[in-house]
C-alpha cells in the first residue's frame, strides 16, 4: 500500500487492544477509504455491508439480510422488519464466535444506509452500548464519504454515540511524492513536471491515478479521461457532489463561485458572487460541510487573528473542472492539446502550482532546513490606491524569530532572475516589513518546478531555493 503508514499503525493498535473498538473512517470520495479498510482488516471481517446509494429502509434492510446470511452461512436471508429486529439478529450471530480473536464488523457507506425516520443510528447506538462495548473482541468499523455527515451524526452526536468512537481516521489525498510513488507502481515512467501537472489537474485521489494507462502521455490521458465522451472524470463533478451532500446545489453554487477566485473570497464578497443578499441556514450549512470535507479551507491574512477569513477551493479536480472541462462538453479530437497551448492554461499553471505548494508546506520547510520549527502559514495581498500593492504567495512565520517569504513559479524551463525581478523582489521584501513592522529576520524564498538559473542576482536576493524535486523526496 502507498503511503497510509500512520493510518496503517493506528488500526494495528486496534487489532491488539484488550477491549472493543469502535472506528469511523472518513475522508474525500474516491480517496480510498473502503481500499484502506479492506486491506487491513478484511481476514477479520466476521460481517460487512456497503449502503445502498438512494436505497430506501426496506431496501437496506434486505441487503444487511443477504449479508448477513453469507457470513452465518445459511445463505438463507431473513429480512428483519425494522433495525432494532436486524441488530437482534447480527447479536445472535455474533454470540457464536470465538472471543479468543478479534472480529470485524464493517458498515461502508453509512449515511446510506441510515435513511430517514429509520431509527438505524438509534439502534446502532443501542447495540454499541449495550452489547459491542461490554465484550472486548469486537471492531466495529463505520466509514462514508459524507465526512459532514459523519461528523454531526456519529463523532459529534450529543445522543447514544456521545463520545462512543474510540479512533477517527480521516484519509487525505495523496501527497505529490505518494503520487509519484504510487504512478512508478503502476508502470508510469513520467518526469517529475509530468507527475505535477498531473496533481495539479487531479490532485492526489487514488481512484483518478488508478485509471491512468501504462503508455499514456500526460496530455493523451488527461483528453481521455476529463474530454472524451466516455471519460471518467467528464461527469464526475455532479456525481461527486450529490453523492456526498444533501440538497448540493448551494454546495456546487459555492464551488463554482470559488473556482473564479484563486485566492479566495471573504464572507461579503461570497454572498455577493452567489446573488445572496445574506447569509442563509442552508448556505452556513453547505459551507460548514464542504469545510469538513475538505473542498474549502479558511485562510488569514498575515497578522490577523480573526478578520479577514477568505474562503479558498482548494480539490484540484473541481478547480480543473470549472477552469477547462464544463467549458468544453463537446468533443473535438486533440482539444486538450489545443487548450494547453492557451493563455488560459499558462495562468491555470501559475495558480495551480501555487496550491500545491501551500499543500505540502511540510515538504517544503524539509527543504528549507526548519521541518521542526512551529510554523503558521499565510499569504498576504496589499492593494494600493497607487497600483503599486504587492502579493506575497507563501509565508511560513516561524517562532524562531524567522519568517519565510516565499516567491512561488511554475515555468516551462528554468527560471532566471535578472535586473528588474531583483529589484522587483527587494521592493516586495521591503514593502511586507515596512506594512507588518515585524522585526523578524526575513528570508527570500524562491519555490519553483524547475531550478533558478546560477547568476549574480539569484545569488544576491534568494537565501533558499526550492525546486520541485525537493517535493517529491
Amino acid at each position: 500500500m502507498i503511503g497510509r503508514k500512520e493510518e496503517i499503525k493506528r488500526i494495528q493498535y486496534l487489532l491488539k487492544s484488550k477491549r472493543s473498538e469502535f472506528l469511523a473512517v472518513t475522508g474525500r470520495r474516491r480517496v480510498g477509504k473502503t481500499f484502506l479498510v479492506d486491506t487491513t482488516l478484511r481476514t477479520r471481517y466476521c460481517f460487512s455491508m456497503t449502503g445502498i446509494q438512494n436505497g430506501d429502509m426496506a431496501a437496506q434492510l434486505v441487503n444487511f439480510a443477504v449479508k448477513l446470511s453469507e457470513y452465518n452461512g445459511t445463505f438463507d436471508p431473513v429480512i428483519p422488519k425494522n433495525w432494532q429486529m436486524a441488530f437482534l439478529q447480527l447479536k445472535l450471530y455474533l454470540k457464536t464466535l470465538d472471543p479468543s480473536q478479534k472480529h470485524v464488523l464493517f458498515i461502508d457507506e453509512l449515511p446510506w444506509v441510515a435513511t430517514a425516520r429509520a431509527g438505524f443510528i438509534q439502534f446502532l447506538a443501542h447495540f454499541w452500548n449495550d452489547y459491542l462495548s461490554k465484550e472486548k473482541h469486537f471492531i466495529l468499523v463505520i466509514c462514508g464519504s459524507a465526512t459532514s455527515w459523519i461528523t454531526k451524526k456519529i463523532v459529534n452526536d450529543t445522543g447514544g454515540l456521545h463520545n462512543r468512537v474510540t479512533e477517527l481516521i480521516h484519509l487525505k489525498p495523496f501527497t505529490l511524492s505518494e503520487t509519484h510513488e504510487f504512478l512508478k507502481t503502476k508502470g508510469l515512467r513520467l518526469s517529475s513536471q509530468k507527475v505535477a501537472k498531473l496533481y495539479m489537474s487531479l490532485g492526489g485521489i487514488p481512484f483518478y491515478l488508478e485509471n491512468l494507462r501504462k503508455g499514456e502521455s500526460f496530455a493523451v490521458a488527461i483528453e481521455r479521461m476529463c474530454f472524451a465522451p466516455n471519460g471518467l472524470l467528464k461527469n464526475e463533478y455532479n456525481n461527486l457532489y450529490q453523492a456526498l451532500f444533501n440538497h448540493a446545489d448551494i454546495h456546487q453554487a459555492i464551488v463554482e463561485a470559488l473556482a473564479k477566485h484563486p485566492y479566495g473570497l471573504n464572507h461579503a464578497a461570497l454572498l455577493q458572487a452567489l446573488g445572496m443578499k445574506k447569509a442563509t441556514g442552508s448556505y452556513q450549512r453547505a459551507l460548514e460541510e464542504l469545510l469538513v470535507s475538505d473542498f474549502v479551507i479558511e485562510q488569514l491574512p498575515f497578522g490577523k487573528k480573526k478578520k479577514g477569513v477568505t474562503y479558498r477551493l482548494v480539490d484540484q479536480y473541481s478547480i480543473f473542472y470549472h477552469r477547462f472541462i464544463q467549458k468544453n462538453k463537446k468533443y473535438t479530437k486533440g482539444i486538450w492539446q489545443q487548450l494547453a497551448a492557451s493563455q488560459s492554461y499558462k495562468i491555470w499553471t501559475g495558480y495551480a502550482f501555487e496550491l500545491l505548494c501551500h499543500q505540502h508546506i511540510d515538504a517544503i520547510k524539509t527543504a528549507l532546513g526548519i521541518p521542526s520549527v512551529y510554523t503558521e502559514i499565510y499569504s498576504l495581498y496589499v492593494p494600493t490606491a497607487d497600483k503599486k500593492g504587492f502579493q506575497i504567495d507563501l509565508i511560513i512565520d516561524r517562532k524562531d524569530d524567522s519568517i519565510n517569504l516565499c516567491e512561488i513559479k511554475f515555468h516551462a524551463a528554468p527560471f532566471a532572475i535578472h535586473q528588474a525581478a531583483y529589484q522587483r523582489l527587494l521592493q516586495k521584501r521591503q514593502a511586507f516589513i515596512e506594512y507588518t513592522q515585524t522585526k523578524k529576520q526575513v528570508f527570500l524564498s524562491f519555490i519553483s518546478n524547475h531550478p533558478l538559473v546560477d547568476n549574480a542576482y539569484a545569488a544576491e536576493i534568494v537565501d533558499v531555493a526550492v525546486v520541485l524535486e525537493d517535493l517529491l523526496d
